[in-house]
């Protein structure tokens, strides 16, 4: 790892707490040469900051993304064009969960919709837009593309705090699939490695995730979060995604630069 300690570890904890604990973080950066990551690029707005994240802690970063049959395969453009834009390797892998269904975003359960962000947060009960297993068998692939790559650390954008109905985005997830990593890889095992698993969004709102990514220059007119976006790609302004990204937005003091199909005033 470069300069320090990874900057999400397994249990979710940081040196201080929120964006602080980031910034410090990146200030433990040195000059020491540079190691590789596979940064887990789904081409919204978490992975994009996420990914300049780990850049700016001085990874060689590869992108991977999946086409796994989700209604918003625009993301996969989208991940395209931010990979391009970072100048990292991008790979994508074709794997069909419709076969699996059990979403909204992989069958034909329609998508919730909502008028407000008041109507979603603070619900306890998981949203039928959770991909049964989704970070398991995302972590998985990643997790043998870092042994290809000679990687030791893996940076996911889960986030635990503004929206935290998926079971697969707490810290426990997190802490027992990096246990599992060292179990499961010939590197770990033989001890030439330990893999890291990186969350740096995990305790961060929303608003803060937007002001760590714009200090870092990223361009989220490249990125897209919408669960049911329209044929042309433009998000529909009233799913669980597109409502916490406008709130966060707006929480941030900056304006979001991608279109809505319904835009959220408050």
């Amino acid at each position: 790892m470069v300069g320090g300690p990874p900057l999400g570890n397994a249990s979710g904890q940081e040196v201080g707490s929120g964006l602080a604990a980031v910034t410090l973080r990146l200030a433990m950066v040195t000059s020491a040469p540079a190691s590789s990551a596979v940064v887990l690029l789904s081409g919204g707005l978490d992975s994009a900051t996420c990914l300049a994240i780990a850049q700016a802690m001085g990874f060689r970063c590869h992108a991977l993304s999946f086409r796994y049959g989700q209604r918003h395969a625009v993301e996969l453009d989208a991940a395209a064009q931010i990979a391009t834009a970072a100048g990292v390797e991008h790979i994508i892998v074709e794997l069909d969960l419709r076969t699996i269904g059990g979403s909204a975003l992989t069958s034909n359960i329609p998508v919730p919709k909502h008028d407000s962000v008041d109507e979603i947060q603070g619900t306890t009960s998981i949203p039928v837009t959770y991909v049964p297993a989704r970070n398991t068998i995302f972590l998985a692939f990643a997790l043998g593309f870092a042994e290809v790559r000679g990687a030791s650390d893996i940076f996911i954008g889960v986030n635990a705090l503004d929206y935290s109905g998926y079971p697969d985005c707490r810290p426990q997830f997190i802490d027992a699939f990096e246990r599992l990593a060292n179990l499961a890889t010939a590197a770990a095992v033989s001890g030439d490695t330990r893999i890291r698993i990186h969350t740096p969004l995990i305790s961060l709102t929303k608003a803060e995730i937007i002001k760590r990514g714009l200090d870092l220059g990223v361009d989220y007119s490249l990125t897209r979060s919408c669960y049911d976006p329209d044929p042309a790609g433009v998000a529909c302004g009233r799913c669980d995604s597109c409502l916490l990204r406008q709130k966060g937005f707006r929480d941030a003091g900056a304006t979001d630069p991608i279109p809505y199909r319904h835009p959220q005033e408050r």
